[in-house]
């Protein structure tokens, strides 16, 4: 997988688990193929909608090679390999290696709180030495408590194998000086739904986001209405935006996504201990979003 194949929607699937934790695989490869039908490029398995704190390395090999086989060249597959200790990293890759993975999905060293440039460095050049496969860098904020600057982002782009970011900073700003300075040398994959269709023509190739599975207008067409703005792109947006603010308001993550695959007929399953499933009221609210957004839900 080279920069060029990482564009387009770009879907982060769940992990669907019966009440017991066991997963259900059936339900995954039923997700994954409604995912390739709404234009996935690519699917990111044991990221953090597939709940991959809960995930060990074998469940991760195993996901992915289901998913490689039933994909048949028809899309690539990015498996999630961050966590705090490298060890730890590492046998997520060697996972994705032995199992047919296209490439990784990382953060730096995460619940550390804080890592130096050089602490970051390391940590890639190590994770892309053991696997040989190409790698995306992940940057959230939120998730690693700290975010790369684009100092250091540039620099791990320089090397490491490193193919794009999924960028999910929330501040607009650093999208706009991430997008100026790396546009034209690695893949930049926007992550909050909400900036989707403005990164579009600041140069973001695709997006890495949750919410695109919920739009009336398919994702594979956002690119075309990035480039006219009209009505339809307006009410697109506002579909993100408007998904993108219930989910991240309501219940534990990412049990409301959960939730609200499970009302447009798609079987998400529950969450996995610790995480505990939206209520009866989580799941009204959300039903009260989508129809006030216009998206159409399982009867």
């Amino acid at each position: 997988m080279n920069c060029a194949d990482l564009h387009g929607f770009v879907p982060a699937i769940v992990t669907p688990f019966t009440a017991s934790g066991d997963i259900m695989e059936d339900a995954f490869l039923e997700i994954f193929e409604h995912l390739l039908s709404r234009g996935a490029s690519a699917v990111c398995i044991a990221g953090d909608n597939g709940e991959s704190w809960s995930l060990s390395a074998a469940e991760r090999g195993r996901l992915v090679r289901i998913a490689a086989d039933r994909a048949a060249g028809r899309a690539k597959i990015i498996l999630g390999v961050s966590a705090p200790t490298l060890a730890a990293s590492l046998n997520y890759v060697r996972a994705a290696r032995e199992n047919g993975a296209d490439a990784l999905l990382s953060m730096p060293q995460t619940y550390v709180l804080k890592a130096t440039d050089e602490e970051i460095l390391r940590r890639f050049e190590a994770i892309g030495a053991e696997g040989g496969l190409p790698i995306v860098l992940y940057n959230s904020p939120r998730r690693a408590g700290f975010s790369m600057s684009i100092d250091v982002i540039e620099r791990l782009s320089e090397g490491c194998n490193v193919i794009g970011i999924k960028e999910s900073h929330r501040d607009f700003f650093h999208h706009s000086h991430l997008l100026d300075r790396l546009a034209d040398r690695i893949s930049v994959m926007t992550g909050p739904c909400h900036f989707i269709l403005p990164s579009v023509p600041l140069g973001a190739r695709g997006f890495i986001a949750t919410g695109p599975e919920f739009t009336t207008e398919a994702p594979s067409t956002y690119a075309a209405l990035a480039a006219s703005p009209n009505e339809t792109y307006r009410r697109t947006h506002q579909q993100l935006t408007g998904v993108y603010e219930a989910l991240m308001g309501i219940a534990t993550w990412p049990a409301s996504f959960k939730a609200a695959l499970n009302l447009i007929g798609l079987p998400a399953g529950l969450p996995r201990d610790p995480v505990m499933a939206a209520t009866g009221a989580d799941v009204d609210r959300l039903r009260a979003t989508f129809d006030r957004l216009g998206i159409a839900r399982a009867r």
